[in-house]
């Protein structure tokens, strides 16, 4: 008799359906796991045997075969210690085959028969629900998993309660979703003294998911404008809310299943590996590209990373994905994100102050920002230089205005782009048109095209700064709720495109 029980395998953000074969068979005592498992896998027949046995249930002295289909692709985890139990406890009769039959499991086995919590519970009640089954996981993951509302979701303890619950000794219960998190900080963008021009470009940024650099001297204040992001981004749709949590769940990053509606705001240091940033690594891990997905991605001292981890963002920035190539095997992670990053002018910082700077300016200037190539530089639609803030504007009161009042203008602005583009397509922002939106929604009267031309053959603009350009006017029309590009809207766009900072 073969039992059969049902888990999924992790590829990217997607849970594919894995069937668990188990079969009792006559011959010399074995245990054996095929399908190509990995180490953590290959383990779980002693964590299995062991929890059996502080059950009282001893394993038979025959050949025990665990098979997971499809064969040809890798299992990866410790959560298919669950579903390999539950299809021995099948094999044996222990459980009815035609209830597990009904339920995809995953869950790691302690060795005394305690589930503990795993990733990708989220993922795996999704693909639970396209397979019309249940799905059975530890109880700590459960209020992940029960986001999923057309899967029903079981949250067991123990695995005696599995088993109690497959012969009707005590049913478990439905699992409760999680909290909605809300908690964008409380940083306030009145607490920045000065630099109203950064701030401007802060909320364009924003407001159309603009790529954005600061250039400015060390405690100009660059990092202290990005961590205020989070207060005026617009809270995550529920679509994009979905989307952002699959990837923090094989992140293991959703604290107790609840889903936070606030933005990601993600900000590696510069020592941080390739596969840190862009994902990879022995399992292929989201990076920090994805876990930014929705979100904000600030890459303070911009520089000062490793040139060729910088590279390989130029693809990501473009496509919004990410494409993570193995031998045997190409995964997917989303990364549509916000890149902010902050650099100082030059390695001293002080290029610009003649008191301070070193001997070598203005090459080292040269130098250092040299390290951003020109294709990348090519790719930030707004470049800002962020000068110093003088003691007497540090004694001046509060100025501008607060988080929530720019909020609100941001929010306004992503309505109507949200209106232009919809909810659920590729387009959800000004930064994503192209094609024939982007012509649509970029046209220009004869005075803004004839400026737009004189800047072009003036200062040389590759297609894509021509393009983003049009773009972060289009932002700028929205943010003063007009319905056409002005002169005014595009002038002040091609200020942030031609900034002084020095492209390599």
């Amino acid at each position: 008799m073969v039992a059969h029980a049902y888990t999924v395998a992790f590829e990217g953000v997607e849970a594919r359906p894995v069937e668990v074969q188990c079969a009792v068979t006559p011959g010399l005592p074995a245990f054996a796991i095929v399908g190509l498992p990995d180490k953590a896998v290959s383990e779980a027949r002693d964590r299995v045997r062991t929890a059996l046995s502080s059950m009282a249930i001893a394993l038979p002295s025959k050949r025990i075969t665990i098979n997971l289909s499809p064969a040809d692709m890798p299992k990866e985890g410790s959560h298919f210690d669950l579903p390999i139990a539950l299809g021995l406890l099948a094999a044996l009769d222990v459980i009815p085959s035609d209830s597990v039959a009904q339920t995809v499991a995953l869950g790691e086995l302690s060795l005394d028969g305690t589930l503990m919590p795993v990733i990708g519970a989220l993922p795996a009640a999704m693909c639970a629900a396209q397979e019309d089954r249940a799905l059975l996981c530890p109880a700590a993951s459960g209020a992940e998993a029960a986001w999923v509302e057309a899967c029903n979701v079981l949250g067991a303890s123990t695995l005696l309660e599995v088993v109690q619950h497959f012969t009707g000794q005590r049913i478990i219960p439905t699992a409760v979703a999680g909290e909605v998190h809300d908690d964008r900080g409380t940083r306030d963008l009145r607490d920045v003294k000065g630099q109203e021009r950064a701030k401007r470009a802060l909320e364009i940024a924003a407001a159309g998911r603009h790529h954005m650099l600061m250039v400015g001297t060390p405690g100009s204040g660059k990092s202290m404008l990005a961590k205020r992001l989070p207060g005026i981004l617009p809270p995550l749709t529920p679509i994009e809310a979905l989307e952002t949590s699959m990837i923090h769940s094989l992140a293991g990053l959703l604290d107790e299943g609840g889903i936070s509606r606030a933005r990601p705001f993600r900000e590696p240091h510069h020592t941080a590996s390739m596969p840190a940033i862009v994902g990879g690594g022995r399992s292929v891990r989201p990076g920090e590209i994805s876990l930014a997905h929705n979100g904000v991605l600030f890459l303070d001292e911009f520089p000062e990373f490793a040139r060729s981890t910088l590279e390989t963002l130029r693809q990501p920035i473009e496509t919004g994905e990410v494409m993570i190539a193995r031998a045997n095997a190409h995964i997917r992670y989303p990364c549509r994100f916000m890149l902010v990053a902050a650099a100082n002018p030059c390695r001293c910082g002080y290029m610009s102050d003649p008191a301070r700077a070193c001997g070598r300016v203005p090459a080292c200037g040269d130098d250092y920002l040299g390290r951003i190539s020109g294709p990348l530089m090519d790719r930030f639609d707004l470049r800002i230089e962020v000068p110093p803030v003088t003691y007497a504007d540090l004694d001046l009161p509060a100025s501008g205005d607060s988080s929530a009042v720019v909020a609100a203008r941001v929010a306004s602005a992503r309505a109507r782009q949200i209106a232009r583009f919809g909810e659920h397509g590729p387009m959800r922002t000004n930064a994503d048109a192209e094609g024939k939106a982007l012509d649509e929604m970029a046209a220009l009267d004869s005075e803004s095209s004839e400026l737009m031309q004189k800047a072009a053959a003036r200062f040389g603009l590759s297609a894509r700064g021509y393009h983003r350009t049009l773009r972060v006017a289009r932002t700028i029309a929205d943010l003063d709720e007009s319905d056409a590009i002005r002169r005014p809207h595009l002038a002040e766009a091609l200020s942030y495109r031609l900034t002084t900072v020095k492209e390599a």
